[in-house]
């Protein structure tokens, strides 16, 4: 029998809205989830702030309602937050319906265990043949379940970020901040988090909006420009924004400068290595080699495994790492949860500056220093494989070494390059990192010539 065709991305099923995400299709997914648990079992439910969330979360649950389960609403709240709810409420499983930093057209559903992970790739092809086979949950009349609401997510979750800070030293700095929600699921716990630690916040983008009217979800420095504005102009220590679903946050330094992604990774995991004196850091291939210089002084060692977060928890679990996460901004701290976390990833910056008494700028400055660029270039998800393929053999005639953890990953004596398929987008994503830009650069190019090269050869140059 051929196996069942593959739903779930590096983080869940997304799918645009109306095309490949359209209610008969999310109804046999929500079957499929439904299937994975016995009837009665508890299964929390929760959604972002897109347009369609409502809507497939109401077919979500009522789905799980139909198999006989008791489905529990948290509402629109951060991924982490759902997580968190998941395992406070004793949920067998948790469902979320978001496509986290994807663009507005896009939706999705993602699934968390009950230990608040991200369930695993065998549950995943679990239903994925269930899905396949167009079975059913549903149980008779007098065996339906129930939808009950719980409205204490947001506090719970925010609660628990300030229990695993200093929120006392931090009240004393007295920290100016200005917060870009993005339009996305932070809005109802970042602004309050901010606040009980003392901060004097200005917001951007905070209302909820399916459209994104601020600007698009993934919190990268061309869509944030207006932060990098407003923070010098307000004369504030920071500036923070997360994505659609609030589980990564990025900065800005008070100068306006954007920090890329992997130098507060590798802040972060010097900082936690530091302060356990040594242990194990978990970073998907994608990650800087500054981590790994970072924490090696300190008694630190580096994991890499493949892209998403999924893969990084599930190696921290494993391994007892003291810290993972992946270079967009999208950190994981063990002692709270085994989850990418948005605020959490606020809060502990904001703890770091007030036990060091430093502002960011100099403690970054402090760090080892690589250049990496990250491009993409668009290909149909059925010409991946031959892409990659051809990619992987021009960069095995040119590199001194290949690994194929996650894509290709080509090392040079000056550098190294990752060409991957992504995961929850139709595009190829090109990284590449070296000690100076136009090192960096010139390995990005030779990245991007190899696929567009490969889709030439294939008829299908972008």
């Amino acid at each position: 029998m051929d196996p069942a065709p593959r739903l779930f991305g590096t983080n869940g099923i997304r799918e645009v809205v109306g095309e490949g995400l359209t209610a008969p299709f999310v109804t046999a997914v929500a079957e499929g989830i439904a299937a994975q648990c016995p009837p009665g079992a508890p299964i929390v439910l929760g959604w972002d702030g897109r347009t369609s969330s409502v809507p497939f979360a109401r077919v979500v649950g009522a789905v799980l309602a139909l198999a006989g389960h008791r489905v529990i609403e948290v509402g629109l709240l951060p991924t982490p937050a759902i997580q968190l709810s998941v395992r406070r409420l004793g949920a067998q499983l948790g469902v979320i319906v978001t496509a986290s930093h994807n663009p507005r057209e896009f939706n999705g559903v993602k699934c968390i265990a009950a230990d608040g992970l991200e369930i695993t790739r065998a549950t995943e092809a679990a239903i994925e043949a269930a899905v396949a086979a167009r079975s059913t949950a549903a149980v008779p009349y007098d065996r339906v379940g129930s939808i009950v609401a719980d409205a204490h997510g947001a506090r719970a979750y925010v609660d628990g970020i300030l229990a695993h800070v200093d929120a006392d030293r931090i009240r004393e700095h007295r920290f100016s901040i200005v917060l870009d929600c993005g339009n996305g699921a932070s809005v109802p716990t970042s602004p309050v988090l901010l606040h009980r630690l003392g901060c004097r916040v200005v917001t951007l983008n905070g209302h909820v909006d399916g459209t994104f009217p601020g600007h698009l979800s993934e919190p990268t420095e061309a869509n944030l420009q207006d932060l990098v504005r407003v923070v010098p102009a307000a004369e504030a220590d920071l500036g923070i924004a997360h994505d659609g679903d609030a589980d990564r946050a990025v900065f800005v330094q008070a100068n306006g400068r954007f920090v890329p992604g992997e130098e507060i990774l590798t802040l972060l995991a010097q900082d936690a290595v530091e302060r356990h004196r040594g242990g194990l850091v978990v970073s998907p291939v994608s990650a800087s080699q500054a981590v790994e210089e970072a924490v090696r002084p300190f008694g630190g060692r580096v994991i890499y495994t493949r892209v998403g977060s999924p893969s990084v928890t599930h190696a921290m679990q494993e391994h007892g790492a003291v810290f993972g996460g992946e270079e967009n901004g999208g950190l994981i701290f063990p002692a709270f949860q085994l989850a990418r976390d948005g605020a959490m990833t606020a809060a502990s910056v904001l703890d770091l500056l007030a036990r060091k008494e430093a502002p960011l700028d100099r403690l970054l400055a402090e760090l080892p220093h690589y250049t990496m660029i990250k491009e993409k270039v668009a290909c149909p998800v059925e010409a991946r494989d031959r892409v990659l393929a051809a990619a992987q053999r021009r960069l095995e005639a040119r590199a001194e070494r290949i690994e194929t953890i996650d894509g290709v990953k080509a090392y040079f004596a000056t550098g190294w390059l990752l060409l991957r398929p992504s995961g929850t987008e139709p595009l190829f994503r090109v990284f590449a990192e070296a000690k100076t830009a136009d090192r960096a650069r010139a390995l990005a190019d030779e990245g991007l010539g190899a696929i567009r090269e490969a889709l030439g050869a294939i008829g299908r140059a972008p």
